[in-house]
């Protein structure tokens, strides 16, 4: 880190068809080999299934599984006295929604389903339903800061 001055905030990139900041992160951790257009064209046709399947307008049923699968606590190790501690601790907001588009990716990836739109499609559908594996592993982080609670006073 540099001790001279803060590094400039990044000006996020505009998604032009959905005029949305969450969806060129989503493009660019799905793009293999710098194939962007094929990891576009796979987004957008997660999108327009869920909007040919809700009556609602999809990027709000998007923005909607994005919040529920955003944490709010998670464990960090801390190594005190010998021992190492996990303690939990209140995820700062940038990260919070890195890690739901990464369990988002993660668990469409796991699934069965011929097409990778198709993946995404079922498994933002889910989140919004809050259910599926990316809730899970939420779930499963919020349930380890939980039973770790005891250890909040090591935290930094």
């Amino acid at each position: 880190m540099s001790r001279k001055k803060k590094a400039p905030k990044k000006i996020p990139i505009i998604d032009p068809k959905y005029k949305s900041v969450i969806i060129p992160k989503l493009i660019n951790s799905i793009m293999y080999d710098g194939k962007k257009t094929i990891a576009e064209k796979i987004i957008y046709d997660a999108i327009d299934k869920i909007k040919s399947k809700s009556k609602e307008e999809p990027l709000t049923i998007f923005n909607e599984a994005i919040n529920n699968l955003r944490p709010t606590v998670e464990v960090r190790s801390r190594r005190v006295g010998g021992a190492t501690y996990q303690v939990p601790v209140e995820v700062k907001p940038k990260r919070s929604q890195a890690l739901a588009l990464r369990w988002l990716i993660d668990a469409s990836r796991k699934r069965k389903d011929k097409k990778m739109s198709d993946k995404i499609f079922n498994e933002i559908y889910d989140a919004y339903q809050n259910r599926g594996s990316a809730i899970k592993k939420k779930e499963d982080t919020h349930k380890m800061a939980e039973s770790n609670k005891a250890f909040a006073h090591f935290r930094w």
